[in-house]
């Protein structure tokens, strides 16, 4: 099976080296296909640099990965995703991982996310992805992330799901305290708000700081922060077939 590994933290994050090698080891076919710079918030925007009208890219090597190909892309992970599957950087991929990254993606804000955005692009061209992502800024404790993405990575390879992304929150904890894996719902916020600050002559000032609300009990916040990593299955972008939209038919 190929992989297709990327990120939005870029090709230099501990996490995708980290993602990268636990899917070497799993027997995957791995190619990182990773931004060159940070692309965090990106969702999954189409956005690249050019060279008159080409996708700029170079190969590089992660040391004890052990991948069959590494690539930094100027791109961001949703664009590499979409080059992805049309054969950009060889034979199509069966699976996306993204990640692992600095900080959470959880609640219904996963709507902003790189990681999040790279993996359902993917599930948009028929693709099951895994993102993981470590619940602080600078995280510390790696271990305990790629541990939870073993497991669940063993978990999407022996249960074919289809175009389902499955999105695992781990908290930055010593293994040794993760409580384990469970499902969770999408909270209805995400771990951060922004608030308008400053406003002047031509511009606006915004500030993030960390919602001190409680979190509905069994969503991906809450049980984050319980100290359980969370996993929530998502899908990619579908119509709301069940809505009527009396009105609008001029047949």
């Amino acid at each position: 099976m190929r992989v297709l590994v990327t990120n939005d933290d870029g090709i230099d994050s501990p996490g995708l080296h980290r993602l990268a090698k636990l899917a070497v080891e799993a027997g995957l076919d791995v190619l990182v296909a990773a931004p060159d710079v940070e692309y965090s918030g990106s969702s999954a925007a189409l956005t690249a640099m050019a060279d008159g009208g080409r996708l700029a890219l170079r190969e590089r090597s992660l040391p004890g990965v052990g991948a069959e190909r590494v690539l930094a892309v100027e791109a961001t992970p949703g664009f590499i995703v979409f080059a992805g599957v049309r054969g950009a950087f060889g034979k199509r991929p069966d699976l996306v991982l993204s990640g692992i990254n600095r900080g959470p993606n959880t609640g219904t804000a996963i709507l902003h996310s790189g990681t999040v955005g790279a993996t359902l692009t993917g599930a948009t061209h028929g693709l099951p992805g895994l993102a993981v992502s470590l619940a602080a800024p600078d995280p510390d404790e790696w271990d305990t992330a790629e541990e939870a993405a073993r497991r669940a990575l063993a978990w999407l390879l022996d249960n074919p799901v289809g175009p389902v992304v499955v999105n695992v929150n781990v908290p930055n904890v010593p293994l040794d305290r993760l409580k384990g894996l469970r499902p969770a719902r999408l909270a209805s916020f995400g771990a951060v708000q922004a608030e308008v600050g400053e406003t002047g002559e031509g511009f606006v000032t915004l500030t993030f700081s960390e919602i001190d609300e409680d979190p509905a009990p069994g969503s991906d916040v809450a049980l984050l922060r319980q100290g359980w990593a969370t996993v929530t299955a998502l899908r990619a972008p579908c119509e709301a077939g069940d809505l009527e939209l009396p009105g609008l038919d001029d047949a």
